[in-house]
């Protein structure tokens, strides 16, 4: 049995793709440097002339003007390597746990981060078929009988752990989101209860509430009115979804309010959303479970993340 089918990707695949990343970054960041011009030096204006403060004036005026207009330059969808849309949600503070789930939901507390994408869709079998054929490996549980990635294509892709989930959105270009970068996308600054507001879920708003079985998980995008406030489909219900950060139930009492990265260490990752067989507490934007990365589960799947370009 390989490594895959044992629920882990080859340590040497890994590696691959964490150099292959670093490369891909440092290239970029290298052409970023190459095509930048630096910023003009100031001209100190003459005291005794009242139009060389004048000049300066509308000079600064336009410099913060042009940086201003920069900082909405940003496109709201990208597509990703992988051919997948990605949503982009804005810089800024948000409102991060509840008082009203459970215990590892609080305290209540802002978090800033900076601006990043997210997948507008989890992803599927079909885009997921395309990564196991590119590193040449075993198919995850349940997708060895070939008709999974064709005939349910558009589907979102399960029985995936933590370590594929990672292996195919470092594949993509991309990484998994963090928990505060999740739920930020989830909840928005408005601190929504549910992805789309407040209102309890509707089998209009997200795949819930039904009985174990393949047939019962939806293909992406067929819950328009369960979009969150960036435009991303599927945050509650359907699958949950794996993310970066490891569990600790009292993080939250000293987690960094800037760009949180979850613990150092631990156990278990964090899983996210809910999925087809829970009920609304659960689909909450707030509400956090956990599993061992190894583990192979028939309701979750994932969706990744990618950085924003940095704005002068």
């Amino acid at each position: 049995m390989s490594m895959w089918s044992r629920g882990m990707l080859p340590v040497v695949v890994i590696g691959l793709l964490f150099s292959w990343l670093a490369l891909d970054q440092g290239v970029a960041l290298a052409n970023e440097h190459a095509t930048t011009k630096p910023d003009p030096v100031p001209v100190k204006p003459d005291p005794a002339s009242p139009k060389s403060w004048e000049k300066l004036r509308h000079s600064t005026s336009r410099s913060q003007a042009s940086k201003a207009t920069a900082l909405h330059k940003l496109p709201v969808t990208i597509i990703g390597r992988d051919g997948a849309p990605m949503e982009l949600v804005s810089a800024g503070e948000f409102t991060m746990g509840s008082e009203h789930g459970d215990d590892d939901e609080q305290p209540i507390h802002r978090v800033f981060l900076d601006s990043f994408y997210l997948d507008t869709f989890e992803v599927t079998n079909g885009r997921f078929a395309k990564f196991v054929e590119a590193i040449q490996s075993e198919p995850p549980w349940g997708f060895a009988d070939q008709e999974t990635p064709v005939a349910h294509a558009e589907k979102p892709v399960r029985w995936v752990n933590w370590l594929e989930a990672t292996g195919y959105c470092l594949w993509a270009g991309k990484r998994l989101p963090t928990e505060a970068e999740w739920e930020k996308a989830a909840r928005g600054t408005e601190g929504r209860t549910y992805p789309w507001g407040n209102d309890l879920p509707t089998a209009a708003h997200a795949v819930f509430g039904l009985k174990e079985g393949a047939d019962t998980v939806a293909p992406i995008g067929n819950r328009d009115l369960g979009r969150s406030a960036y435009g991303i489909h599927d945050l509650a219900g359907n699958l949950y979804e794996w993310v970066a950060d490891w569990y600790d139930e009292t993080f939250y009492t000293t987690q960094p309010t800037v760009n949180p990265r979850g613990p150092v260490e631990g156990t278990v990752k964090v899983q996210r959303g809910g999925s087809y067989i829970n009920g609304p507490y659960r689909l909450r934007s707030t509400f956090r479970t956990k599993s061992d990365p190894t583990e192979h589960d028939a309701h979750v799947g994932f969706r990744c993340a990618q950085d924003a370009p940095a704005q002068p």
